[in-house]
């Protein structure tokens, strides 16, 4: 599927609403419900079985998304803020909370994603954040991104965990 030109238009979704989906160990889309689908401006069926990097907005730091893997992957939970394309090439940003799920075995069998709608305040120090990050990704690649990022938490003397969780 190609990917969409983004545009300036943000759309939003209401803040009691949560969209919801879960993929498989790589990341395909194995159900969503239907305030993703009417976000994504995609049909159920486009979705189904699409990595879920096809509403990856190109101004989301790669950094992110390797900390997000490395996390789930590792069987933990984690928070995020994305900025997502929608398939006419709007965007909305999301407070996502990402877990993997388990078989009886405790293999991991696919990933849960929740997501609100972000606060304004914590969006402000998210877009600064990421407009740095993708700075840094651009003039020295995504491990310069990665280690900026680390320092900056190890000057607030947190976590990442507890710096999403604080904004």
């Amino acid at each position: 599927m190609p990917k969409q030109t983004p545009t300036n238009n943000e759309v939003t979704f209401p803040e009691d609403n949560i969209i919801v989906s879960k993929t498989d160990t790589k990341g395909r889309i194995t159900y969503c419900n239907e305030l993703f689908i009417q976000m994504s401006g995609y049909s159920e069926e486009e979705l189904l079985d699409q990595p879920h990097n096809i509403l990856r907005h190109p101004d989301m730091p790669r950094a992110i998304f390797k900390l997000l893997w490395n996390t789930i992957q590792s069987k933990e939970e984690i928070n995020a803020y994305a900025k997502n394309l929608c398939k006419d090439g709007s965007y909305y940003w999301v407070f996502a909370n990402v877990t993997p799920s388990f078989d009886e075995k405790d293999n991991i069998i696919g990933y849960f994603s929740v997501r609100r709608k972000p606060k304004q305040a914590s969006l402000n120090i998210i877009k600064d954040l990421y407009t740095k990050l993708l700075q840094i990704e651009k003039s020295s690649g995504m491990e310069a991104s990665m280690k900026y990022l680390q320092e900056l938490l190890k000057e607030k003397g947190v976590s990442y965990e507890e710096f999403i969780i604080s904004l």
